[in-house]
Formats: C-alpha cells, sequence, structure tokens
C-alpha cells in the first residue's frame, strides 16, 4: 500500500491531489484544522476506493503537528508520499502592519512546512517523494504581500536545500508554484485586492486573469496532476526542481 500525506488536505489545491492520489491500494492522510471540511475529503477518497483518514493538525504549532504525526504513526509504518500544502493568503503594507498577522504568514506558509517535514521523514522510506506548494508569488514581488512573497520564496530555497539533504537517499523533494488558482484562497484574495484598489470584485478578476497570458483560471485539478506526476515512483530522477504552473505569469 501507498501511503500519502497531504496538509491542507480539506480543500482547494490539497483536496484535488487527494483526489488525484485516491485509489485501490492508497492510504490517504489528510491534515488541516477544519474537521469537517477533512471529513467531508476523506468520504470523497474512500468513495473512490482509497483507504483514507482525517487528522485535526495546525501546521504552525509544533505540538498540533507532533501530535498529528503519532496518530499517523499509529495508523501507517511508512510514508512515501508528503505533500505540504497548507498555507494562509492575505497581505496588508508593512508600515502599520499588525505584527501576529505577518508572523502568523510566515509561520502556517514557512516554517509550518518545516515542522511538517520534520515529523514525517523518520516515517519515510528511501526513494519517497516530497511535493511542496509555492506560489507565483514565491517569483517576484508585490506590494502589500510582503509576508507571503518571504514565505513562498522561501519554501523555493527550502526545497532546494532540502532535495540535496536527502539525495543521499533518493528522497526527491520539489516545488509547485501555481498562479491564480479557482480556489477560496484565490477569491479571498480577489476580494483583498479589489477592495485596496477601489476596483468591484469582477473587474479586478477580469484586471488580474487579463495578466495571465493564458487569460484564465487554473483549476485545482490542473496542479493535482503535475504534484501527481512529481509524486510517482517513476519521477525518481526530479528533485530539487520549481515548477510552474501559472498560465504563463512568471517563465523563470
Amino acid at each position: 500500500m501507498r501511503n500519502v500525506v497531504i496538509s491542507g488536505g480539506g480543500r482547494g489545491i490539497g483536496r484535488a491531489i487527494a483526489l488525484a492520489v485516491a485509489e485501490p491500494g492508497a492510504h490517504v492522510v489528510i491534515t488541516g484544522r477544519t474537521v469537517e471540511a477533512l471529513e467531508a475529503t476523506a468520504h470523497e477518497l474512500r468513495a473512490h476506493g482509497a483507504e483514507a483518514t482525517a487528522v485535526p493538525m495546525d501546521v504552525a504549532d509544533h505540538a498540533s503537528v507532533a501530535r498529528g504525526f503519532r496518530r499517523i504513526a499509529d495508523l501507517v509504518t511508512s510514508v512515501h508520499v508528503l505533500v505540504n500544502n497548507a498555507g494562509v493568503g492575505g497581505g496588508e503594507a508593512v508600515q502599520g502592519s499588525d505584527i501576529e498577522r505577518w508572523r502568523r504568514t510566515l509561520d502556517v506558509n514557512l516554517f509550518g512546512m518545516y515542522l511538517v517535514t520534520r515529523e514525517c521523514l523518520p516515517l519515510m522510506p528511501d526513494e519517497s517523494r516530497i511535493v511542496n506548494l509555492s506560489s507565483v508569488l514565491g517569483r517576484f514581488g508585490v506590494p502589500g504581500y510582503t509576508a507571503y512573497c518571504a514565505a513562498k520564496h522561501g519554501v523555493i530555497g527550502y526545497t532546494r536545500a532540502l532535495a540535496l539533504e536527502l539525495a543521499p537517499r533518493r528522497i526527491t523533494a520539489n516545488a509547485l508554484v501555481p498562479g491564480w488558482v479557482d480556489t477560496t484562497m484565490a477569491t479571498q484574495g480577489m476580494t483583498q485586492g479589489a477592495a485596496a484598489t477601489g476596483l468591484t470584485f469582477d473587474a479586478f478578476r477580469t484586471q488580474a486573469l487579463d495578466a495571465v497570458p493564458i487569460k484564465r483560471i487554473i483549476q485545482p485539478e490542473e496542479v493535482a496532476r503535475l504534484a501527481k506526476f512529481l509524486a510517482a515512483p517513476e519521477s525518481g530522477a526530479i528533485t530539487g526542481q520549481t515548477y510552474n504552473i501559472c498560465g504563463g505569469q512568471t517563465m523563470d
């Protein structure tokens, strides 16, 4: 049986990845803070023929992560794939910003990735796979999003260093860089952007997608298919790489 752990697996991109890897012979463990969303997604995964377990976890809280992985270790003897997907959005100008909100953005999006990986690695055999979620804001800066940009840039550097650290065990680590993806987080980001610029939501959404060369929003399932490829046993020669799936917003 192939065991997969996905943080933030109850909704959005995490849910789509969980559904992509849910098949007979897989045990998909999804973690997150919203129990209702986790249980609903776990039900869907079982309908696809996979074993599924929902584990409540706040990735920014070491005690919560450690407690979650004690439960995971009771469920499975090994973890073959780890997807670090949990994240939060939002932004504000540095001057007058909320210090705790700034810190929380880094804690969830970057420090939490470290905590989850740290607890998961003892369960991972050689030739396992790690997929980390970054963002196009890990490729360029956006005013008012210093915390989010710092965290997502950090994910890319973290992934590259982790790949080298784990290379002797042939455990691969790669990062995904999505652009605007059709999720609740994107809707919240567009709502915030509209308020900051004085535009209506629809006007801001149109402006945002006009800046994407393919002129459309990305579906979570598109990101999930790339994550599934990088998580596959056949992808063992790919590590330390960063894959843009952003409709051409960035080509670095």
